[in-house]
């Protein structure tokens, strides 16, 4: 099974830039999208073959996900625990026979981290969430997490050093969700590679230059470890400030 993430900053914008060519080369069992920016009806896709599930914010043009699947799973849910919704659209979670996936795009914490508190409180709800989840059934957590969790995954990280992204709070944010039982899956196959960035600024010359980010995650239940086949990221891929990552599982 193959599952592709992209945070596209704007699906809209995208699919004017080649989206569609990469989907149907890419072929993906399982395609997760972030921060989609529209409403219901803004937006027609053609996806022969994938049931679609988008998650829409109450705000125009902000945030959002969505997930297109060649498999019907079993439910469909679109918030955490008792919260049935939210109003950000940030999460989609999908039960399969084998396993659950959640797709998320993580709030921002903010350039002056205004949001830092709230996005950490997020991230209590979200790890416990995932945790039940992994009670029952092994899970797959995808999305922009907006972290860099090691000085490896960014490129300049000193000067970095505590801000939105790179602070230790949610750094340590990232450590507790993996120790609560779940790995970083192009770390797991990838452990020591630098210079793997998922997020670029757009400013000049940044992405020619490699200077970016990888703050997309495919992160996996412990367990499903020796069913991991392999897990990557498509840099060579335009269309958004980010690119696409990977993963392939093995279920049978």
């Amino acid at each position: 099974m193959k599952l592709v993430s992209w945070n596209v900053n704007g699906i809209r914008a995208c699919v004017k830039k080649g989206f569609l060519d990469y989907f149907h080369e890419v072929d993906a069992d399982i395609f997760c999208l972030q921060e989609t920016k529209l409403q219901e009806g803004q937006i027609e896709l053609e996806l022969d073959g994938y049931h679609q599930y988008w998650n829409y914010a109450l705000k125009k043009g902000y945030s959002g996900t969505a997930i297109f699947t060649k498999q019907k799973p079993l439910s469909v849910s679109y918030g955490v625990g008792e919260h049935e919704e939210e109003p950000e659209g940030r999460i989609i979670a999908l039960e399969f026979e084998g396993f659950y996936l959640v797709n998320v795009y993580v709030p921002n914490a903010k350039r002056d981290l205004t949001r830092l508190d709230y996005r950490l409180q997020w991230e209590d709800e979200i790890r416990a969430y995932l945790t039940e989840l992994d009670q029952m059934k092994p899970v797959l957590f995808c999305g922009d997490l907006n972290v860099a969790h090691q000085e490896i995954d960014l490129r300049n990280a000193k000067s970095n050093f505590g801000n939105s992204g790179f602070t230790i709070e949610e750094r340590g944010k990232m450590t507790e969700l993996l120790q609560a039982g779940f790995i970083d899956t192009f770390r797991y196959f990838h452990p020591d590679t630098e210079g793997a960035y998922t997020w670029w600024s757009y400013m000049s010359k940044v992405r020619e230059r490699n200077i970016g980010w990888r703050i997309d995650y495919f992160l996996a239940s412990k367990r499903l470890g020796i069913k991991l086949k392999d897990a990557g990221i498509h840099p060579q891929v335009l269309g958004s400030d980010h690119c696409p990552i990977y993963l392939e599982v093995d279920f049978i």
